[in-house]
């Protein structure tokens, strides 16, 4: 394959999509109309100045700047802008399935109730056709296992929403999974299904916790579970699938550069691997843009990003005749 074509091929083929945030996937087009409609904002002066703010001396000022973002985020109805906004843009990607992450719980202060936000999310979702969007809760770990219980509890109310499971992103090294192992098993108990960021912002102890203390289905992220050697052959013989974001872990500078990424490392180890955006309008990726940089700086062939994207479907938690479905679609598609 020539790498002047894996641009295009990239953004064409169908893709599917495991570890996304809607609130860092907001186009800027539509944050700047938000955040005119609540006065705007000194730091942000013109709608050019919005990317610079999208700018991370580390994990930490990211979280800095999420917090900050979501300010502009006070209303049903503007959960519902959003959420039609970036379906339109998993359509013009050519994604057609997507696990989202949402975090009801960093908006209650609004005096936003949690099953009514889910809701006004769905009803923007749903005016777009062409993707499949599932929800799944971000129980925010920097908010403690008492509010993440309470997140819980909502959440399950309206699961006709399309939530199918829970998660646990925020400040991973402060708020431990073993913090929230009484939640996760409740969730279990509900039938939802389970991930939790780790290894990302903290070591492979985080990523031992999630797995053998909140029992979780995936693992986001995982980009330092190679500091410990066993671990790496735990992921491998038990088949757990890494929701990775390379482009992501520069961004934020949990990896110092694309080519110090694990992501070929793991492959070749034979560790189940599924690429994402992560925060996709935060981090200035596509999807289609992890694969050319797969391509580009690892070597990926696009018969190994295929199975990449084929590996996606069979790790996401549609029911396995659906993941037929999509398997056999998109492997009928032009553009395979």
């Amino acid at each position: 394959m020539m790498t002047e074509d894996i641009g295009q091929w990239c953004t064409q083929v169908p893709k599917v999509e495991l570890h996304l945030h809607l609130e860092g996937a907001i186009p800027h087009a539509a944050l700047w109309e938000l955040i005119q409609k609540y006065g705007g904002d000194p730091s942000v002066p013109t709608r050019e100045a919005l990317g610079a703010r999208f700018q991370y001396r580390d994990f930490a000022h990211f979280i800095a700047i999420w917090i900050w973002k979501n300010q502009f985020l006070r209303a049903y109805e503007d959960f519902t802008y959003i959420a039609e906004a970036i379906a339109r843009d998993f359509v013009r990607q050519n994604i057609r399935y997507v696990e989202a992450f949402f975090s009801p719980a960093r908006f209650i202060h609004h005096g936003l109730e949690l099953q009514n936000l889910t809701e006004a999310i769905r009803q923007g979702l749903a005016r777009v056709q062409g993707v499949e969007v599932a929800l799944v809760a971000d129980l925010v770990r920097d908010l403690g296992p008492e509010n993440a219980a309470v997140t819980l509890r909502a959440v399950h109310e309206v699961r006709e929403l399309g939530v199918i499971g829970v998660g646990i992103g925020g400040s991973e090294p402060l708020f431990p999974p073993e913090l929230f192992a009484d939640v996760f098993a409740q969730a279990q108990r509900l039938g939802l299904r389970t991930s939790a960021h780790a290894g990302e912002a903290a070591g492979p102890t985080s990523i031992w916790g999630a797995l053998r203390t909140l029992h979780v289905d995936r693992i986001g992220h995982g980009t330092r579970a190679e500091e410990d050697p066993y671990l790496l052959d735990y992921l491998a013989e038990h088949a757990i699938p890494l929701e990775m974001c390379p482009l992501s872990n520069v961004s934020t500078r949990v990896v110092a550069a694309i080519e110090e990424h694990p992501v070929r490392r793991y492959v070749d180890r034979g560790l189940v691997v599924t690429i994402n955006t992560d925060d996709p309008q935060m981090f200035g990726n596509s999807l289609a843009d992890e694969f050319r940089v797969l391509h580009e700086r690892f070597g990926f062939s696009r018969s190994e990003l295929r199975r990449l994207i084929v590996q996606g479907i069979q790790a996401s938690w549609l029911p396995a005749e659906r993941q037929h479905e999509f398997i056999n679609t998109f492997q009928a598609d032009p553009a395979w």
